[in-house]
């Protein structure tokens, strides 16, 4: 079932979420649709506040596959890369914002398991975004400049 996508300027997008306790059928249904939304809406990347679910859940497609995240934290970076970012919730915009090059994630999968997660450029960026949504924190908190128009022609 597709979900509606909180816009910027919903409180819920600023809130630290709660870890996931219970690995149950209704975090599964959450997870399929939070794919199938991501999908729908052509993006790679979508954290459960996103969609109103104040939860550590998060789920990523970059071209490789999805990769579903429940609890995840990063434990480790690795060097720097800056470009351009945007968000679903903030539709039509973009950010030039600076993140680890490399990212490796710890976190459960819908069972509950542990694993390790390394992700290396577009991917540790997606990493990155996604977790930082379940602190409440948004690309454009940590961006150094908007991109407009302008900048895309040079």
């Amino acid at each position: 079932m597709q979900r509606n996508i909180i816009k910027v300027g919903d409180e819920g997008l600023r809130k630290v979420c709660k870890p996931i306790q219970k690995f149950d059928l209704r975090l599964w249904l959450l997870l399929r649709d939070m794919a199938e939304t991501m999908y729908k809406a052509e993006g790679v990347g979508l954290a459960a506040p996103q969609v109103g679910i104040l939860r550590r859940v998060v789920v990523i497609d970059v071209g490789d596959g999805l990769v579903e995240l429940v609890n995840p934290e990063i434990i480790a970076t690795e060097g720097e890369q800056a470009g351009p970012e945007g968000c679903l919730s903030i539709p039509g915009k973009q950010g030039y914002v600076v993140r680890p090059n490399k990212v490796t994630v710890r976190a459960q999968d819908r069972k509950g398991k542990f694993f390790e997660v390394t992700g290396e450029e577009f991917f540790a960026r997606a990493l990155c975004h996604e977790i930082d949504h379940l602190d409440g924190v948004l690309y454009i908190d940590k961006m150094d400049h908007e991109i407009t128009q302008d900048d895309e022609e040079n």
